[in-house]
């Protein structure tokens, strides 16, 4: 019996990647001081998956942006506008190409778009988008993941085993960028570079590869599925003397369970963790020597694991297939867990004995099999854990539970239909047409996070704290109403997250001091976690809303994060069903909108920027989830009064599929990222007719980069193209927390000039 691991986290346990990159991107290291760091943490990782005993050590895993992106450098998908940049770059470092890709380019005298960038699956990684285009050519361009296998076998020896996104999933998740053909028919072109890839990494000695092809837990098309036969029985043929282990997760493989178990392959990896009952249809199916990967320890959340469950797991697949073709694993890359829980000295002793972070995860792994293999005294730590928690007061609180079970149809349900609410908010704020506004947070410089840590030192009092964060906000506020925003925020200065900082204020919520997961590029994040019924037992942001009203004759936003993305930014208990966390912080962000009406505060945002990626891959799936979810945002938006007008907004997504459930939240404006895809987004919206406000997004705020006013007018000229004129808002993206004050400035003053410039060109009729 073997163990394996399919990734593991790349930022180092003290964010060393975020800040040597940020520092490059700076100009303040050079190239070989970003390597150097970057050896550093593959050196480290691979030595702790070494110690924690794994058999199958992940290679190729680490990325200074995005596995996706590396792909696309390894395979030459280089699109076109980045030619400029790839002759100007100096021999040998393709670096600053594969950042301008990701990031965007504005220097030199070029000014060059980022490429898309969307949700991985359903999680909330972020991945830069391939793009394709009818005769697109791949080749090997970029050699760096063989000379990480060749670090990683000094040190790891035959343990070493590279990983690569698979040909098929690749294709699936990228987009044509013109008309006239599907990606999935490049397959034919792809293959044999990833045949060159797989036997040049033979010749260096690998006994195995991983590829990934999450997109085998998808549903797929006729032609999708004949692409992976294609693809793999092609390699099989022109391949051998190496074990192929193909990947998959996040959702069970069932009408691909055939196609898979079938393809000419080694190995195959299954995740038992969010779906334990594809077990017995694989084993059902499988054929005579390929090797089953089980994927038992969760590798998208902090709980230990119930031994007993994932035992009787492994033990099924023993007795059908013997230990010797088993495999034990993480459900996935752990890419998606916090490093270390022994950074943590501050959880409550009772609590963290109920957690694994990616290191506790492989001990896990290597623990599952011992007790496979006999050792009985493992299954009784883990037994007294799991027990501790199913019984603890500290989960479980009856009011709580009490008030979801007695929601009635009126907790969801405004008071009246949306063209009486846009009529009142029309008369209460006399807005011009193209209001303009952002979405929430201003730029958290240095200053800001020095005094945040200086309040949590001990260092200032909550006088002097108060009185800090009080001046940054009527700078904001004066600043604002100077280039003539509509309608104005107060910029977040007090919150360190969209998420942490209301979990902050509601119980049954814990905090990491060093839980960092990779959101994108150098983004981390700290999700909090939730380990027990939720309430909140006082107002989160009146103070600070009330304040910022105060400075200002103009439209202020109240600002919050709504139950589903709270639920999807946080590690969940997983002894309950989601939709019930969903329904409690629902209930909790529901008193706080009423608070903050009772305040004065006349415009709320509930931000629901991961409802879209809270979607189950299967679309079978998709409608009990969207019914729970757009239950609870209405939950939250329900209890005021019509005169108050109600915004959300939601990242990166396709809305195409779930158009009707977006409207069906009914949400007096939304704003979305629609500015990478140059408005493609919006089409959905145009085709379903979509009735209420809009705010399409005009600039990347992901990017340095500062967009022109006229390319910022001319998004909004194809927006009004597309939907009423007189529905449309003008914003960025999303928020501007990770951007600096010089281009958000610059931005912000663009977009101001390029909504007047529409109220100029561009005809509004209908106003109400």
């Amino acid at each position: 019996m073997l163990t394996q691991n399919l990734g593991y986290p790349r930022i180092g346990n003290q964010r060393q990647l975020k800040k040597a990159c940020e520092q490059y991107w700076a100009a303040k290291i050079d190239l070989a001081e970003l390597k150097e760091v970057a050896r550093k943490i593959k050196e480290e990782n691979w030595q702790t998956q070494l110690n924690s005993g794994i058999d199958l050590i992940p290679c190729n895993d680490f990325s200074f942006y995005d596995q996706v992106l590396d792909t696309s450098l390894l395979l030459g998908v280089i699109p076109q506008r980045y030619s400029p940049v790839l002759s100007q770059i100096k021999s040998n470092n393709e670096i600053d190409l594969y950042f301008a890709m990701a990031r965007g380019y504005q220097k030199d005298g070029l000014d060059i778009t980022a490429m898309e960038m969307t949700k991985w699956l359903d999680t909330n990684y972020h991945y830069i988008v391939p793009e394709f285009t009818a005769n697109q050519e791949f080749k090997i361009f970029n050699e760096n993941i063989f000379a990480e296998y060749n670090s990683a076998k000094q040190q790891l020896g035959q343990k070493a085993k590279p990983v690569l996104l698979g040909p098929v999933s690749y294709l699936l998740l990228g987009k044509e960028k013109e008309q006239g053909f599907e990606r999935i028919d490049l397959i034919k072109k792809l293959v044999p570079v990833y045949i060159d890839i797989i036997n040049r990494l033979k010749q260096q000695g690998a006994e195995w590869i991983q590829l990934d092809e999450p997109c085998l837990a998808l549903d797929l098309s006729k032609k999708e599925k004949e692409a992976f036969d294609y693809a793999y029985r092609s390699i099989a043929n022109r391949v051998s003397g190496i074990k192929l282990l193909v990947a998959t997760y996040f959702e069970a493989l069932l009408d691909n369970a055939q196609l898979a178990v079938g393809l000419p392959i080694n190995a195959l990896h299954v995740d038992l963790v969010r779906a334990p009952e594809q077990l017995d249809e694989v084993l059902a199916l499988i054929p005579e020597q390929l090797q089953l990967s089980l994927g038992v320890v969760d590798g998208r959340n902090v709980w230990k694991n119930d031994f007993e469950k994932s035992l009787s797991l492994i033990n099924k697949a023993i007795e059908k297939l013997g230990a010797d073709r088993i495999i034990i694993a993480p459900s996935c890359s752990l890419l998606h867990s916090p490093i270390d829980l022994d950074l943590e000295t501050a959880i409550d002793p009772e609590i963290k004995n109920w957690m694994a972070f990616a290191r506790q995860k492989l001990n896990e792994v290597s623990e599952l099999k011992q007790i496979a293999e006999g050792n009985n005294e493992l299954l009784l730590v883990n037994k007294k854990a799991i027990e501790s928690r199913q019984s603890s007061q500290k989960v479980h609180k009856q009011a709580v539970k009490d008030r979801v079970a007695g929601i009635t149809e009126a907790d969801a349900t405004r008071k009246s239909a949306f063209p009486v609410r846009q009529k009142l908010h029309n008369d209460r704020f006399n807005l011009p047409s193209f209001p303009t506004t952002t979405i929430g947070s201003f730029p958290q410089t240095d200053d800001i996070r020095q005094l945040r840590a200086k309040f949590k030192k001990g260092e200032l009092t909550l006088e002097q704290y108060d009185s800090a964060i009080e001046k940054a906000t009527v700078e904001a506020i004066r600043w604002q109403e100077e280039i003539g925003l509509d309608v104005l925020v107060h910029g977040e200065f007090e919150r360190n997250d969209m998420v942490e900082y209301f979990g902050e204020q509601l119980d049954g919520f814990l905090f990491t001091k060093n839980g960092w997961v990779q959101s994108y590029g150098s983004r981390c994040v700290k999700p909090p976690v939730i380990y027990g019924d939720v309430s909140r037992p006082a107002d989160m942001t009146v103070r600070w809303s009330k304040f910022a009203a105060a400075q200002t004759d103009k439209p202020m936003k109240g600002m919050l994060t709504g139950p589903v993305t709270i639920l999807q930014w946080s590690f969940v208990r997983d002894d309950q069903p989601r939709n019930v966390t969903t329904n409690q912080i629902a209930f909790a962000i529901r008193d706080e909108v009423v608070a903050l009406e009772k305040a004065g505060i006349g415009i709320v945002q509930i931000d629901e920027a991961a409802i879209r990626e809270g979607l189950p891959l299967r679309k079978a799936k998709h409608p009990h989830y969207l019914d729970w979810a757009v239950t609870a945002f209405r939950i939250t938006a329900s209890g005021v009064e019509d005169k108050t007008q109600i915004h959300t907004h939601m990242c990166y997504s396709e809305f195409n599929n779930i158009i009707e459930h977006i409207a069906a939240m009914d949400a007096d404006v939304i704003t979305i990222e629609t500015s990478r895809s140059q408005m493609e987004l919006l089409q959905a919206f145009a085709n379903f007719e979509y009735p209420n406000e809009i705010g399409p997004g005009v600039y990347d705020i992901h990017s340095p980069r500062v967009p022109s006013t006229e390319e910022m007018a001319s998004l909004l000229a194809k927006a009004a193209d597309l939907l009423p004129a007189r529905n449309l808002w003008v914003n960025p993206d999303c928020g501007l927390k990770t951007r600096k004050w010089p281009e958000t400035k610059a931005a912000l003053e663009n977009m101001v000039a390029a909504a007047k410039q529409a109220r100029e060109q561009i005809s509004v009729e209908g106003v109400i």
